[in-house]
């Protein structure tokens, strides 16, 4: 069911995402070339919202009732919507950082945390007290490192797409069917934007770069 859901993700995400970028231009969300930047045409921003909708399209498809997951999916509720609110009128860092702090708390209040990590040759840092904080900013720091990289054809979604690959197959050989299931839908949502993202690029990630 796993790679169903997979290409379920995929084709519906395949099939949005014109649609999406038909609306990002409607509204006004597309970046401006520059100086500054490699692309040299006006590039619809909202690319990322096709991932979104896809993703949850497949969520309430195949598992509606994984309880766990729904801190998340409200977390990337709230940061979509955030990011979506950049990408039309240009917030400020402090609207966007209290925006991602809501988000993430919201998430690893719902049980998503970072409790530990395996450091090379098996030694083990357990977090303790500052799971919390750490896992808050741990995500906080890959939302906009992520950012960092959008706008270059392929490059967000790729380097998503092979850290979902590699989620995905630590996920299942640890037995960990729950992040296993969401970072295929994840990854297939994202494999059918990049269609669309890869050079020369029709749409950037925008919202979905900014805060994945």
């Amino acid at each position: 069911m796993s790679l169903l859901a997979l290409t379920v993700c995929f084709i519906i995400s395949v099939i949005i995402t014109p649609f999406v970028i038909k609306f990002a231009i409607r509204i006004g969300a597309v970046d401006q070339p520059n100086e500054r930047k490699v692309h040299t045409k006006v590039m619809p921003r909202l690319g990322g919202l096709a991932i979104v909708i896809s993703f949850f399209i497949g969520f309430f498809i195949f598992n509606p009732g994984m309880i766990q997951a729904w801190p998340m999916l409200v977390g990337a509720l709230i940061i979509t919507a955030v990011g979506f609110l950049d990408d039309l009128y240009q917030l400020s860092a402090k609207v966007k950082l209290l925006g991602q702090i809501i988000a993430a708390t919201v998430t690893v209040i719902g049980g998503v945390q970072m409790e530990f990590i395996v450091l090379p040759f098996g030694e083990r840092v357990e977090f303790g007290l500052f799971t919390i904080p750490i896992t808050i900013i741990w995500i906080i720091g890959i939302t906009n490192a992520v950012n960092l990289i959008d706008g270059l054809d392929g490059l967000a979604a790729g380097v998503s797409s092979i850290v979902l690959i590699t989620i995905a197959g630590m996920a299942m050989v640890m037995g960990n069917v729950y992040i296993g299931f969401i970072a295929l839908l994840l990854l297939g949502s994202t494999l059918g934007f990049l269609v669309y993202n890869f050079n020369p690029a029709k749409v950037f990630m925008g919202i979905r770069a900014r805060y994945s």
